[in-house]
């Protein structure tokens, strides 16, 4: 990327950011989170939250090789230890943004799946910290991925195409970047109006591999369009996890924890998956999906329209793979935790046990599954009328 992208790029995710959270003031705390090979944008987005005048806290993540050390060395105590003062921090943040710039996405195969999916348990708890923060408005957060030599090299992908597809993506190719997002997320909010309106009972989603049943659940709502993501183009919620039916397919590839998993196919019945396959990368999947007591449950469901996504290869990074456009779009479920935020009423006084009574499901994972085919998604309502709101990639609104 020359310097007029990553100018404009930095500004966007600022953007993203103040979207997340508008309740942003000069000398709240801004984390960055920042693989090595994203520096010149970290460098970028640094400079312009200084001079924005807010406290910036900046950390580069661990290289591929610290991590690989880590996973394959650490004992117990040293999974679950969680540095002083990092509960005093994060009880304080405003806002955490992340540029995700991998020089390996296959570096930790072969190392030990629990003590990963342990790592992610022990720090459960600073993600709650975050979550609730965002519900009183005091939080938010924003992320990206950098173009890189591994991400190019696993999508299969010269460098410069991959970086085109990054530019194409994020409308970095527009004179003004962030009012083309401002105008997208405008429609997003359209479609997310008419959505809420449906007073929606169950979604049937049906495609060459898929047959799904999903109960949207009682008092929720549809979101997309809030600066979380960029790129981010899907509208989603968190349906009822206890009544999920039927069979899922995930057409696209994926790479987590170092794996490389394909076509993943799910069975659920009453809610939970009783079986799970995959063509390459089943084992991991299997332990993944028995992490904890949700994880075999669904999270999320999302839809992205192709009028919105100019994304239209595969990316080899769930960011822009669950915003893929293409010729049909994509849907995408997410084994593992719920977004509370989808909840209709005061997320603020959204209690646990309100979350179970409601079917929100809690899990230390999340992992976003999507699925690439022609598809039809068809609406029940609570009335009884079946309607259709999604076809060859658009919303039917």
């Amino acid at each position: 990327m020359n310097n007029e992208m990553i100018e404009k790029y930095a500004e966007v995710l600022i953007w993203g950011l103040k979207t997340a959270n508008r309740n942003l003031k000069p000398y709240d705390i801004i984390l960055i989170r920042c693989d090595i090979e994203g520096i010149k944008l970290g460098e970028a987005v640094y400079r312009k939250l200084i001079e924005r005048k807010f406290n910036v806290v900046f950390r580069f993540m661990s290289t591929p090789d610290m991590e690989k050390s880590f996973f394959t060395f650490a004992d117990d105590k040293q999974i679950s230890f969680i540095a002083p003062g990092e509960k005093e921090f994060y009880s304080k943040l405003n806002g955490n943004i992340y540029i995700h710039a991998p020089s390996s996405l296959t570096h930790l195969k072969g190392t030990d799946t629990k003590k990963q999916a342990d790592f992610a348990k022990a720090r459960k708890f600073l993600r709650d910290i975050m979550t609730d923060r965002e519900s009183k408005g005091l939080f938010g957060w924003t992320l990206c991925s950098y173009p890189t030599q591994e991400l190019a090299k696993q999508a299969k992908l010269s460098l410069k195409s991959y970086t085109d597809q990054i530019i194409k993506a994020c409308f970095l190719d527009e004179k003004d970047p962030v009012k083309k997002w401002n105008e997208v997320f405008k429609n997003i909010s359209e479609i997310k109006k008419w959505l809420d309106s449906l007073n929606i009972d169950e979604i049937y989603i049906k495609s060459k591999s898929i047959d799904l049943k999903i109960k949207l659940g009682e008092k929720r709502r549809f979101l997309g369009g809030s600066g979380h993501n960029i790129p981010s183009f899907e509208i989603f919620t968190s349906p009822d996890a206890r009544y999920t039916e039927g069979v899922y397919f995930a057409n696209l590839e994926t790479y987590r924890g170092g794996n490389y998993i394909k076509n993943i196919r799910l069975e659920f019945r009453n809610g939970s998956a009783v079986n799970i396959e995959a063509e390459q990368g089943e084992e991991y999947l299997v332990k993944i999906m028995n992490t904890d007591d949700g994880s075999k449950r669904i999270g999320e469901f999302s839809l992205t329209d192709i009028r919105f996504s100019r994304i239209d290869k595969f990316m080899a990074d769930i960011l822009f793979d669950e915003n893929h456009g293409g010729k049909y779009g994509n849907c995408h479920i997410a084994i593992g935790s719920s977004y509370k935020d989808t909840y209709a009423g005061d997320v603020e006084k959204l209690s646990k046990d309100m979350e179970k009574k409601l079917g929100f499901n809690d899990s230390a994972i999340h992992w976003d599954l999507i699925n690439t085919e022609d598809k039809i998604v068809t609406a029940k309502l609570k009335g009884g009328k079946i309607i259709t709101i999604y076809e060859r990639g658009m919303f039917k609104y």
